[in-house]
């Protein structure tokens, strides 16, 4: 296990792959993962590092649901998620045979994996039993020992929705209410059950399959706001504190952690919400989803999570979960998909040049002296997206190849370029 041996000082084939990605020293690295504020994700022999001073990593959703049931289409996306650079894949499904799927996007994908265990638990025992209220603790650890088997690199687990939350939210009630479908479903059972959250109350077990199985622990935020009216509310925060608690008792037992950030918050929340969660889970990971500074853009919320994103990632969010333009309207397609990581990309790399992290800004410089030069090729070389490039440059065709259609002729850059040119040389 990476920590455990950055604990004992020794230096990881895991660390030194990382390390040499990210033009950091291997000490560096082992001491941040010793810290628990570098976490170092496993799949086929390869390793990716996400926490302080890497690069922002982001993660693309896919999977089934009830409605839309094609692992044909969930692979042909996996595809296109790894062509446009997330760094991990989840895959969420609930519709279908889930092993199956599970079990083939692990073997098709050249990413981490994670999934929420929860979601296949609560959805067989509703199948089976005729309801998520007669779901056992053991139904629950069986599930996630299924995905640790399977090879699964992290799961999102909602630890930290306990009674003591739900006493918060009765007596503070949300306009939205809860909108993290894993904590819906663990909710629902505590009311009707009216007990604990097993994933709280038996922590030590999980924390034993995790040892077992060495996957990295995503502490799922199931009390994560879903409007910004509800926003940094007593929910959150409790539930935040939680995590905060198990955090530590994950990294006593060297088990990787993550926190799972809120979805929604309006903009100027978002900074403090990032340096809130690196105070109380002490510089653990924080994985955000989103955030959506705004609710009023169905269809384009990948621009929204965008704008939050790059917030975030600039405060110090590690890892930041693609929203797609589909998000509250409908499961995604293809297209919708590779927007979604296209514009997580961009909020990652600026977040990336707001941190100082090594050749960030020195892409966007290579870029600049491309586009002075006006060489083109060079352009689409450095474009984050090459045939969207290739598709606006030929939309409309200009005769003068060394210019585009928007100026033509009265390009800036070209004529400023000839007069300091001739005023040069003589």
């Amino acid at each position: 296990m990476e920590k455990e041996l950055a604990k004992k000082g020794i230096i990881s084939e895991g660390v030194k792959e990382v390390a040499k990605r990210e033009s950091l020293s291997p000490e560096e690295v082992a001491e941040s993962v010793r810290k628990g504020e570098v976490i170092i994700l496993k799949h086929k022999n390869k390793y990716l590092g996400i926490g302080k001073n890497l690069r922002t990593k982001i993660n693309a959703n896919i999977g089934t649901s009830p409605d839309v049931v094609d692992i044909e289409l969930e692979i042909k996306k996996l595809k296109l998620i790894e062509k446009y650079g997330s760094d991990t894949v989840m895959d969420l499904s609930t519709g279908g045979n889930i092993d199956k799927i599970r079990k083939k996007i692990i073997e098709e994908s050249d990413i981490p994996v994670g999934t929420v265990p929860i979601y296949q638990a609560a959805i067989e025992t509703i199948e089976e039993k005729g309801g998520i209220v007669k779901m056992t603790p053991d139904k629950i650890f069986e599930v996630i020992e299924k995905h640790a088997k399977d090879g699964v690199s992290f799961m999102t687990l909602h630890c930290g929705v306990t009674l003591k939350t739900l006493e918060r939210l009765r007596k503070n009630p949300r306009k939205a209410m809860v909108v993290s479908r894993g904590g819906a479903f663990l909710i629902s059972w505590m009311v009707v059950n009216e007990k604990e959250n097993p994933l709280y109350q038996y922590f030590d077990r999980l924390l034993e399959i995790a040892k077992k199985y060495d996957f990295a622990i995503s502490l799922g935020d199931g009390m994560r706001p879903g409007g910004i009216v509800d926003a940094t509310d007593n929910s959150q925060i409790e539930e935040l504190l939680t995590l905060g608690e198990l955090t530590e008792k994950a990294w006593d037992e060297n088990v990787q952690v993550i926190i799972e950030g809120p979805g929604h918050l309006p903009i100027n929340e978002v900074g403090p919400n990032v340096i809130l969660e690196k105070k109380i889970c002490k510089g653990a990971p924080f994985y955000v989803l989103g955030p959506i500074v705004t609710d009023i853009a169905p269809g384009y919320d990948h621009i929204t999570s965008a704008i939050g994103g790059a917030i975030a990632g600039w405060y110090g969010a590690d890892f930041l979960c693609y929203v797609t333009p589909s998000e509250h309207l409908s499961l995604p397609g293809c297209e919708e998909v590779v927007e979604g990581v296209i514009a997580a990309r961009i909020a990652a790399h600026v977040a990336d040049i707001g941190k100082g992290i090594k050749g960030s800004a020195e892409w966007d410089f290579e870029m600049d002296i491309a586009r002075t030069e006006r060489n083109w090729e060079k352009e689409r070389e450095l474009s984050i997206d090459p045939e969207k490039f290739d598709k606006l440059r030929k939309k409309f065709p200009t005769s003068e190849k060394d210019v585009c259609t928007m100026c033509g002729k009265y390009c800036a850059i070209k004529i400023v370029e000839k007069y300091l040119r001739t005023k040069i040389e003589h």
